[in-house]
């Protein structure tokens, strides 16, 4: 069995960071995500770069990206106007972030769920390139509590032309409510956060309700501006280390992706969040 694993490192990973680093080093970080054999990165953010300063300069992100082939390179829009700066800019794959709740999608988006989900079938008819459609805070909201299954059931039954990917915002689902949720949507994808350590515990729990697409962050990196103590994106090294471990293929070249972690760890000046990096590859054999 082969999984993809989306990298969303260079976006997720480090919006979410104190320092705002140059657009050409984040389009190093993509090009040695590319170089492990990530088959797809999401490589930049098209929003304001008043509201997230951490991704402004999208399009010199993408300019200074040295393509590879194999390698699908995404982008985050959250309105029309954003998915306009991402298909100008040349991307592969456009990722569309729809959240579940009112209260969030204010805050992240400024529209109400109902507006949201009308520009992102705005989005779905006009895009030239594949679409993802992220249902944000599936599994529980920052400011609503817990949320209904049934609201996220119709919400991805809506979008069916669309590539669905369940995300666990704030980390806080445990792997039976993932798996009833993936098995009930047949959504293809999750993208899960550690901050309460259930997320490869969720992952296990997706893959067995039949996920095929796993969205993670090198180092571990990752949060959200407009989700308080929503830490740590599921680490894409820990991700492959169980998954290859377990007979489930990746493609992505272990070494390389902790070197890449090593070398992100150094430009940030602090130790990431991921363990595999930092306890290395093991050689051993059954």
């Amino acid at each position: 069995m082969r999984v993809t694993i989306c990298d969303v490192g260079p976006r997720d990973g480090l919006q979410n960071e104190p320092e705002t680093l140059a657009p050409v080093v984040r389009a190093e970080l993509v090009d040695r995500l590319a170089a492990a054999g990530l088959p797809r990165i999401e490589t930049a953010s098209f929003v304001r770069a008043d509201a997230v300063p951490q991704m402004a300069g999208a399009e010199e992100v993408v300019a200074a990206i040295h393509r590879r082939k194999g390698t699908e390179y995404s982008g985050l829009a959250l309105n029309q106007k954003g998915y306009d700066r991402l298909a100008a800019a040349g991307l592969d794959r456009v990722n569309f972030t729809l959240a579940a709740t009112d209260s969030f999608s204010r805050r992240n988006a400024n529209q109400s769920v109902e507006e949201a989900a009308a520009a992102a079938a705005g989005v779905i008819e006009r895009a030239a390139v594949p679409v993802t459609l992220t249902i944000s805070v599936a599994f529980g909201c920052p400011f609503e509590g817990r949320v209904d299954p049934d609201v996220v059931a119709e919400l991805a039954a809506r979008f069916t032309s669309a590539e669905v990917v369940l995300a666990d915002t704030i980390g806080v689902a445990t792997p039976r409510q993932v798996r009833h949720l993936v098995e009930r949507t047949h959504a293809p994808g999750v993208h899960l956060h550690n901050t309460r350590n259930t997320g490869y515990a969720n992952a296990v729990a997706a893959l067995e309700a039949g996920a095929t697409l796993f969205d993670a962050s090198c180092g571990g990196l990752g949060g959200c501006p407009y989700a308080p103590r929503a830490t740590g994106n599921i680490a894409t090294e820990d991700l492959v280390y169980l998954l290859e471990g377990d007979g489930i293929e990746t493609g992505v070249n272990l070494d390389a992706l902790i070197e890449t972690s090593v070398w992100l760890e150094s430009l940030l000046g602090r130790r990431l969040e991921g363990q595999v990096y930092r306890a290395g590859p093991w050689a051993g054999t059954d």
